[in-house]
């Protein structure tokens, strides 16, 4: 049923002379490249209980789908079935084995949780929020890549995960004493998820003498996701005990330096990877490659919107912000 759809799906396109697949895309590139970036401005500038939220979800969320991706080990469905064409450059990007998929699981917690956030004040936007997940969704079975089944769990982790993110923070505002222990917990849990994805076994299917999927190959975005998880659990301890910024704000000063982290950020996004991967290898290239981008964003740039801006987060300001994300 699922590659009928896709089949389907890839005759309209064809009819229409994919005319929607360069839009399509980008979409999908977005999502899983640049994304991550908007609750990274969103924590620096705006609301930083907020951007916490959508980042922490996040980071959650996708190393779920790490370990349930290399767990599942299902091929593609061009692999799957012949009959499927994958459009435009997708089959290049397409990276992994196919279930969950990986640009739900980066979508759907980012869009969610400040759909979740913005809910009250803004209903109009977390509409709009919830209409880039399934855009974004569609968008994967329109260029032929995953299929209904994959969406819809990467669409289900999300919920869990944000759901689950909400409980902890919920929780957190009457016990800040805690938080430490959760952190502890997804350091740790980190770090036996990339135990679990180095010793499993895999599917060595070979045809005409070729390894239909390398193992290894799909375990370097594993290290990365999961490897998000552990940085952010490591720099929010470092920037609850010893920076404790407040949001730059959107006027000004603050407005140009939040703006200003977009730019590192973005050179670390496209220029790190390849030095590290030479360097490290691609396991723990990967990993670092995206340790260092998530340490950069919850500690690193906060720490230069401290000494530029000045101001420091007290409790009382974190309860009132938890307040506004959990409600």
């Amino acid at each position: 049923m699922d590659i009928d759809i896709l089949l389907i799906l890839q005759e309209f396109r064809n009819s229409i002379g994919d005319a929607l697949t360069p839009f399509l895309e980008w979409l999908s590139l977005f999502a899983v490249t640049y994304l991550p970036a908007v609750p990274a401005f969103l924590y620096w500038a705006v609301n930083k209980k907020k951007g916490l939220f959508a980042l922490a979800s996040y980071y959650v969320c996708v190393s779920i789908n790490a370990v349930v991706k290399l767990t599942a080990c299902v091929y593609r469905p061009w692999i799957r079935d012949d009959r499927i064409m994958p459009a435009g450059d997708a089959i290049r990007t397409a990276t992994g084995y196919s279930f969950p998929s990986g640009h739900t699981a980066t979508a759907g917690p980012i869009y969610g949780a400040m759909a979740v956030s913005s809910r009250k004040k803004y209903k109009w936007l977390s509409y709009f929020l919830m209409f880039l997940i399934l855009l974004t969704m569609f968008s994967r079975l329109y260029l032929g890549v995953h299929t209904p089944q994959d969406v819809l769990f990467g669409l289900l982790e999300s919920v869990l995960a944000i759901l689950a993110v909400a409980k902890i923070m919920s929780y957190l505002e009457l016990h800040p004493e805690k938080e430490n222990m959760f952190l502890l917990a997804g350091f740790v849990l980190g770090w036996l998820a990339i135990l679990y994805i180095s010793l499993k076994p895999y599917p060595m299917t070979y045809v005409d003498g070729k390894l239909l999927v390398d193992p290894q190959k799909m375990m370097k975005d594993g290290y990365g996701d999961i490897g998000m998880l552990i940085a952010f659990c490591a720099a929010r301890f470092v920037e609850k005990t010893w920076i404790r910024f407040q949001p730059s704000g959107l006027k000004g000063k603050g407005l140009f330096v939040a703006l200003a982290g977009l730019v590192p950020m973005y050179l670390i996004i496209e220029f790190l990877e390849d030095p590290l991967l030479i360097t490290l290898g691609a396991l723990w290239g990967k990993l670092v490659c995206r340790a260092i981008q998530v340490f950069f964003t919850i500690a690193v740039w906060p720490l230069v919107i401290k000494l530029v801006c000045g101001g420091e987060d007290t409790p009382a300001l974190q309860k009132e912000e938890t307040n506004e994300v959990t409600e």
